[in-house]
């Protein structure tokens, strides 16, 4: 048993330091970047004004009309052999004049092997995670948008489960003549209606304000995010305040090259400040990407840094089929 919530444990850590670091829990994988996208631009997408549908996922507010009929599949290799993947669609329903998104996330640590508190293996076991996602957004002005999108979500491991029922709210602001976008979202609030163990796991809540703005003279998209704006406890007693500020700040750029091409870069403080290794150079933290469309077909790609563990590759897939 403790070394089953060990893992737990471990496995939580795990991806809580790829996204936005809390408290370990079940539900931890809900962290990771949606896409490539997002992870490129370092997590800074609340109110980035891109053509990623997954984005929803950061912002419920954040689906056009426009962006129906788009489908996207996204693979991340982790370390370790950690698989993780989502599979996003939007469809628009011009009756009811609200643009509907729906996705599915999962990820996998494969087979685990079992062994007792003296290490003697007895058999191997899984451990996965997989959410549901439905989300509603619609225009209230020609400036403003808001969305809710709801989750259900289930976590196992071995012969123990999780699940739990979550919803994120969203508000958008844009002003498409000057290129500057705000937004707002609080995400993961809910409730747990099953735990691993005795101990309740809690939902990873995280509210998140940002905006973005393009460029007049160069063709570039700047966007600044704040994130776990729930939890602004001190780093630790040495500190500074804005020690403090930075750990919730992800910053991120894309050039954008006409409509078929995109490099971008992206900067998360906290990540590079857990996860760096190094006292001079580190590029824990730092990310970057690109996005190519082909033929109607859309491929992105991130690379982001985990300092001397390795680096993270995600790929996204999105075309439109209807």
């Amino acid at each position: 048993m403790l070394r089953t919530f060990s893992i737990i444990a471990c496995l939580s850590l795990a991806t809580s330091a790829f996204a936005q670091v809390g408290q370990p829990t079940a539900f931890s994988f809900l962290r990771l970047e949606p896409s490539a996208t997002s992870a490129s631009l370092g997590g800074s997408v609340v109110a980035s004004a891109t053509d990623d549908i997954s984005s929803f996922l950061y912002n419920p507010a954040r689906l056009t009309p426009d962006m129906a009929g788009n489908v996207s599949l996204t693979y991340l290799n982790h370390l370790a052999d950690v698989n993780s993947g989502l599979v996003a669609y939007v469809y628009n329903s011009d009756k009811l004049s609200t643009t509907f998104g729906g996705a599915i996330r999962y990820m996998s640590w494969g087979t685990i092997k079992r062994t007792d508190e003296l290490g003697i293996e007895s058999g191997d076991f899984n451990a996965s995670g997989l959410a549901l996602t439905a989300n509603a957004s619609r225009a209230y002005d020609e400036r403003t948008r808001y969305g809710a999108s709801v989750h259900l979500i289930h976590s196992g491991i071995d012969t123990y489960g999780a699940t739990a029922l979550a919803f994120d709210l969203g508000l958008q602001y844009q002003v498409a003549s000057s290129g500057f976008t705000a937004g707002a979202s609080l995400s993961n609030a809910g409730v747990t209606l099953s735990s691993l163990g005795s101990t309740s796991d809690d939902l990873p809540v995280d509210l998140r304000i940002g905006a973005s703005k393009q460029l007049q003279h160069l063709p570039l998209l700047v966007s600044v995010g704040l994130f776990n704006l729930t939890d602004f406890e001190k780093i630790n007693e040495d500190a500074s305040r804005v020690d403090d500020i930075l750990h919730h700040l992800a910053i991120g750029g894309e050039f954008q090259f006409g409509s078929s091409f995109d490099l971008r870069f992206g900067y998360n403080h906290r990540r590079h400040d857990e996860l760096k290794t190094k006292t001079r150079l580190d590029f824990a933290g730092f990310a970057m990407g690109a996005g190519i469309v082909v033929r109607k077909i859309r491929v992105d790609y991130a690379r982001t840094s985990w300092s001397e563990s390795g680096s993270l590759n995600q790929f996204t897939v999105t075309t439109r089929v209807r």
